[in-house]
């Protein structure tokens, strides 16, 4: 079981530490780093040689907030994933750091157990979305104001392998298992799923779920959940 380098941001100490204690019992989490601002994460990130594999980030933050400090920390270091785990439950706020960047959002009074599990599946698969997560999602895409949606793309834009593997990946299979079900390399899956970033303008993993969601790759249901 590989080790996840995690920080976390936020501006409550006694939070941070309570989080801090849940997440170190886990044998494969490793905290490596706890700020109390987003500028003080950035520092961090702009002067370290031991990067975190996931970020949790909190929203309201002195100095610099889990908003501003996750467009700047995705544009500079994109494989670092960060999680948004704050008490801000509204669309606005959620919408805003899916667009910059953030692969999951959790509220603080969910059950340690989904925190846990959302590390991990972040980790993993790049993403994590629940299922209010997702229906705001859905309901921002299918918004008559919502211009966030990309035009139609050329259908020749997409080659049929780049299809097949983004398809797999929104069913929420790792990279390994992309490789085994399409008989390719990893590396050839890493290969597509770059294309596939860059055909598609998405910012991460995340993005691409989101693309398949407009695109009808996925379908939101009730009994729908990643």
């Amino acid at each position: 079981m590989k080790t996840i380098n995690i920080a976390i941001a936020d501006d409550e100490q006694l939070f941070r530490k309570g989080i801090r204690f849940l997440l170190e019992r886990e044998a494969n989490f490793n905290v490596i780093f706890e700020a109390g601002n987003g500028q003080e994460l950035i520092d961090f990130i702009t002067s370290t040689n031991e990067f975190p594999d996931v970020i949790l980030m909190d929203l309201k933050m002195p100095e610099v907030n889990g908003v501003e400090a996750t467009k700047i920390i995705h544009k500079t270091h994109p494989d670092i994933k960060i999680i948004a785990l704050t008490s801000y439950d509204g669309k606005s706020f959620i919408t805003n750091m899916i667009d910059v960047g953030a692969s999951s959002y959790l509220l603080k009074n969910t059950s340690p157990k989904m925190v846990i599990h959302t590390v991990n599946e972040v980790f993993e698969k790049g993403f994590y979305y629940d299922e209010k997560v997702l229906k705001i999602i859905h309901e921002n895409i299918i918004s008559s104001s919502g211009k966030r949606i990309k035009s139609d793309l050329d259908k020749k834009l997409l080659s049929k392998r780049e299809i097949d593997v983004l398809e797999l990946i929104c069913e929420q299979y790792t990279t390994v298992e992309i490789a085994d079900k399409l008989f390719i390399s990893p590396r050839t899956v890493e290969g597509h799923r770059n294309n596939l970033l860059l055909k598609t303008q998405s910012k991460n993993v995340a993005g691409l779920v989101i693309y398949g969601i407009q695109k009808k790759l996925i379908e939101i249901t009730p009994d729908f959940n990643l």
